[in-house]
């Protein structure tokens, strides 16, 4: 029987990994830790695929090169390579957006594409990534099951730079609509919150909507600044 890895770290991956691994063919194998990417491992598993739906570290060259790696990119590739797309598609006003599995290579988002498939922006960020995740994980059970041949990225890709933690502090001046997307499109476990910094306070803002008459409503946590 095949052999198949999965190897992620953001929560809502590893709980879609449990809620699916029952229906998938062969034996799967999940890793959330990047020193239990071994070259061992690796060697006596012999895996069909190693999926990354999500992983923050670069993978090995020869482990690219042995082993059929699969990621995830969740723009229309070529379009927004590169970090934090999430984040990017809001910021530039996208609603909706495509997921992209690929054939990694050594130049990051840049591999041959196997699927596509539509994903919704609105939300939380974290309701985002949960249905990102189901997406993710119908795409998985096609490509390990299906076989399919990945096709070459056309069109002149753009690229998104990574966001830093500093950009979640709110701008000032912004929009009802520009305010509550800065707000939801960090909402998630793992990502430095929106935020404002009032004195000896950091403001960190969640569970955003945005209300008929124009105001944002949110939660808000008040945090003591380290170091005031």
């Amino acid at each position: 029987m095949k052999s198949f890895l999965v190897a992620t770290i953001k929560p809502w991956n590893i709980n879609a990994y449990h809620e699916h691994v029952d229906k998938l063919e062969g034996d799967w194998y999940l890793i959330t830790e990047k020193k239990k990417l071994d070259g061992d491992f690796l060697k006596r598993l012999n895996p069909r695929y190693i999926f990354f739906p999500h992983w923050s570290w670069r993978v090995p060259k020869e482990i690219i090169e042995n082993y059929e790696c699969v990621c995830f990119h969740m723009t229309d590739l070529p379009y927004g390579r590169g970090g934090t797309p999430l984040q990017n598609l809001i910021y530039h006003g996208h609603c909706n957006t495509k997921v992209c599995a690929i054939k990694m290579t050594a130049s990051i988002d840049a591999g041959p594409i196997y699927i596509k498939k539509d994903l919704s922006l609105s939300g939380r960020a974290h309701d985002i990534y949960k249905n990102l995740s189901d997406v993710v994980f119908s795409m998985i059970r096609e490509i390990s099951e299906t076989h399919p041949c990945p096709s070459p990225q056309s069109g002149s890709p753009t690229f998104f730079n990574r966001r830093t933690p500093a950009e979640s502090e709110v701008p000032k001046n912004l929009s009802s609509k520009k305010l509550y997307d800065h707000i939801r499109m960090t909402d998630a476990p793992t990502y430095p919150l929106s935020f404002v910094n009032w004195g000896d306070w950091k403001l960190e803002f969640s569970e955003a909507e945005l209300l008929g008459n124009g105001d944002v409503s949110a939660t808000v946590r008040f945090k003591k600044n380290r170091g005031k």
